[in-house]
């Protein structure tokens, strides 16, 4: 058994943990560029914590421009076993209402502009992503939410686009009807492939703010609308998140589902062959296997 040390990712709207005891703010070093802040510590009903907001407090980093890498990276040099991400998100589906939270255990990637893996000539690593959440941390999220009175779905498919700009209504049906998406946001990839190939685990909480473009009765996206439902979103997701360390434990076994072993087999770049200095910047994210 270890510890668990549950990390946090904050989206549009949240930006703290609640009850937090010895909370501290601390600025973590990665090779990989500076993470979006500093990372918010401490404990938390008996288990230790650590809050990353993607954005940056004031909300300072276009989806795009998030340092993906450095914030995984960094959460993995503080010891961060399991990494829920809390992410804002449009619904394609009439059942998943705005206010509503998806625990989403697929995605389909349409990001183009930025860099998406740890892994690169100089050693080479290949790691499956066909089940990117961790059911086991999903179960957790779920059971959160159901205990804090919110509306949940288990399940569903994420559609990551670059934005920033929101869906033409053509990108939003195609999107909706042909590839059979259930939510879209601009910040669930590359984090999800990331978290991977650092062997953590990752659970993904959508939380809905509107209905995109395609809804014939709620029209385009609007910006008030959205930053209206993310008040109470947010509310909501420091609530689920109150209730994640009871749930969890202080005690940590092995992933059921070898997400903390996703690079047994992974790296294919012979030993004598691998590059020092992307070894030196893999200390973190592959140190166990590199």
């Amino acid at each position: 058994m270890s510890k668990t040390k549950i990390g946090i990712i904050g989206g549009s709207g949240i930006y703290e943990i609640d009850g937090l005891k010895n909370a501290t703010w601390t600025q973590v070093t990665s090779p990989w560029g500076a993470p979006s802040d500093a990372i918010l510590t401490g404990n938390l009903n008996g288990v230790d914590m650590a809050f990353l907001p993607r954005h940056g407090r004031g909300h300072v980093h276009a989806p795009s421009d998030v340092p993906y890498r450095a914030n995984i990276d960094a959460l993995k040099r503080l010891g961060v076993t399991d990494v829920i991400a809390v992410s804002a998100c449009g619904s394609f589906r009439d059942e998943m209402a705005p206010g509503d939270f998806v625990i989403v255990d697929q995605y389909i990637d349409r990001t183009f502009a930025r860099p998406k893996s740890f892994f690169s000539s100089g050693c080479v690593g290949h790691v499956s992503v066909a089940h990117p959440t961790c059911a086991r941390l999903g179960d957790a999220c779920e059971t959160a939410a159901r205990d804090a009175g919110i509306t949940v779905h288990r399940g569903g498919t994420y559609l990551a686009m670059e934005g920033p700009q929101f869906s033409t209504l053509a990108e939003s049906r195609m999107y909706r009807d042909s590839w059979g998406a259930d939510v879209i946001g601009m910040t669930g990839m590359p984090e999800a492939k990331l978290a991977r190939e650092a062997e953590l685990c990752y659970a993904c909480v959508a939380m809905i703010t509107d209905y995109d473009s395609w809804h014939p009765d709620h029209g385009e996206v609007d910006i008030t609308q959205i930053i209206a439902t993310l008040t109470g979103n947010a509310d909501k997701g420091r609530s689920l998140v109150a209730r994640l360390p009871a749930l969890l434990g202080a005690a940590r076994a092995p992933c059921t589902h070898g997400c903390d072993r996703a690079l047994d087999y992974a790296i294919l770049t012979a030993p004598d062959a691998r590059d020092p200095e992307l070894l030196a910047k893999l200390d973190a994210v592959a140190g166990r296997v590199r």
